[in-house]
């Protein structure tokens, strides 16, 4: 819990610094500088890149989280750990490429009537599947090494960075939008190169493979924890990025270019639980070789609170000033109101389950997580092919969040019917409470002409109240501890 304690606060940090830069850049100058079509089409070459790369990474992101701890030997360079997810990025990039060109007709058939701008970047997702691969399976060894926040550092912070100065750029006519849209992609891309001259830095470039360590059973458990690690992770990205896909290809790259614009305040619910979520996967996962299983549920039982105490604050902190985000946003993007309450409520749930994907993933059960992500697939693809038709942009929404929460109570079931553990007691009502309390009591502040006034006040007011509330009921040690170590270092 050390480990995780002080890694999320430094990851917190950067990823607070990164969701301002990004707040600044995707909310406030995306919508004034480009088009919904531009921005649309930025949301979708990341889209399809995430998909494709999913093949690439052949799964082994599961296999390193899960399987690292019996290679760990620091002395030995991890019984040539590194050599494996090496192949794999040379292997998996060559993979998805030629799934590219197998693909590619049938993708340009889809969105050569409504998104006829992203069939002419088509091409750009090549470089970008290559580095996200790179980085996807860097990061994961670099967090199984207990150096999780430079994965944060690098895409939540130096790439939001890269993307506001290639956007001031553009802005300036320094460059036309072709070079614009080539200088986002290549911001896309630096991470994995920085990550990669960070490792050798380290020392970690180790290309020295240990075939005798890997025995018969070890490298059988390797092959079908990745098998069913891609299946997984195809199938739980899709479920992330096929709402900017379908809504691209069934209405336009305009109203991706809105949900993708709008969508980012619901993500600020998750924030915190990113850095948590990243740590915790070694931790756990050598719980699970030790067989630990108190120390996973106070993981368990302590993230979920935590978690949902933060997201309960900032999802009522967001739908209070719902009015007050679209003064910031241009004219237009009022449609995408409850693509916020939609998928912001989604999240808050799922926040609320803290780390259960990570506690099935690094199990022995990891084979189930597949088959329900392969479900929640479908089932993401149905309620979009359903609810798009009926309700257009918030149908995007409510199919993503509906699939969300339904993915999310399947794993806490599991949870609790196989490891009979669940993180739920009577102070998450008590949440709810609170958070209900400081919502409504924000309603009696009339609104206000300025508008930083307004958010200040009110923002400020929903805050106070919650979290005298949350510290007068005791709600969670973790915060009370906070909060008195605080206040201690000012009396001082």
């Amino acid at each position: 819990m050390g480990i995780i304690k002080k890694q999320s606060i430094q990851g917190s940090i950067f990823l607070y610094l990164g969701v301002f830069i990004g707040f600044i850049t995707t909310s406030i100058l995306f919508p004034r500088i480009l088009s919904e079509e531009e921005i649309g089409l930025l949301n979708t070459l990341i889209a399809y890149s995430v998909v494709f790369a999913q093949f690439g990474t052949l799964g082994f992101n599961s296999a390193i989280i899960r399987m690292f701890t019996y290679f760990r030997n620091p002395k030995n360079n991890h019984n040539g750990f590194f050599s494996l997810v090496l192949a794999v990025i040379i292997f998996g990039s060559i993979v998805s490429i030629i799934l590219f060109f197998i693909f590619k007709s049938y993708i340009i058939q889809e969105n050569i009537e409504n998104s006829p701008l992203f069939v002419k970047y088509i091409y750009y997702l090549l470089p970008l599947i290559f580095f996200t691969i790179v980085f996807y399976l860097i990061d994961t060894y670099y967090t199984v090494l207990y150096h999780a926040v430079r994965g944060l550092f690098l895409k939540e912070f130096i790439q939001r960075i890269l993307i506001l100065i290639v956007l001031i750029i553009y802005y300036l006519q320094i460059i036309n939008v072709d070079s614009f849209i080539i200088g986002y992609v290549i911001s896309l891309s630096i991470p994995s190169v920085i990550i990669v001259i960070w490792l050798i830095y380290d020392k970690e470039f180790v290309i020295k493979p240990n075939f005798g360590f890997i025995t018969k059973d070890l490298r059988k458990t390797i092959f079908n924890v990745s098998f069913f690690g891609i299946l997984a992770g195809i199938a739980g990205n899709s479920i992330t990025q096929i709402d900017k896909a379908m809504s691209s290809s069934m209405i336009s790259l305009h109203v991706t270019g809105i949900y993708s614009t709008v969508v980012v305040f619901a993500l600020l619910i998750k924030v915190p639980s990113r850095a948590v979520l990243k740590i915790s996967m070694p931790i756990i996962a050598d719980a699970w070789k030790n067989n630990d299983i108190e120390s996973i549920k106070k993981v368990y039982i302590s993230s979920s609170l935590n978690q949902f105490i933060i997201a309960a604050l900032v999802f009522i902190g967001i739908w209070a000033n719902i009015d007050n985000i679209f003064r910031i946003l241009p004219s237009g993007y009022e449609e995408g109101k409850y693509v916020i309450f939609y998928i912001g409520l989604a999240f808050v749930i799922e926040m609320a389950t803290g780390v259960n994907n990570t506690i099935i993933a690094s199990s022995k059960y990891y084979k189930y997580l597949t088959w329900f992500s392969l479900i929640m697939l479908v089932l993401v693809v149905v309620t979009n092919l359903i609810f798009i038709p009926l309700w257009q942009i918030n149908g995007v929404a409510f199919a993503s969040a509906i699939t969300l929460v339904i993915f999310t109570f399947i794993k806490v079931l599991f949870i609790y019917l196989k490891f009979k553990i669940h993180p739920f007691n009577n102070k998450f009502i008590l949440v709810v409470i609170v958070s209900l309390l400081a919502y409504f009591a924000s309603d009696f502040i009339p609104y206000l002409n300025n508008l930083y006034a307004d958010i200040i006040i009110r923002s400020g007011l929903i805050t106070l109240i919650f979290g005298v509330l949350t510290l007068w009921f005791k709600i969670s040690d973790d915060v009370n501890n906070s909060y008195n170590k605080i206040i201690n270092k000012l009396k001082f």
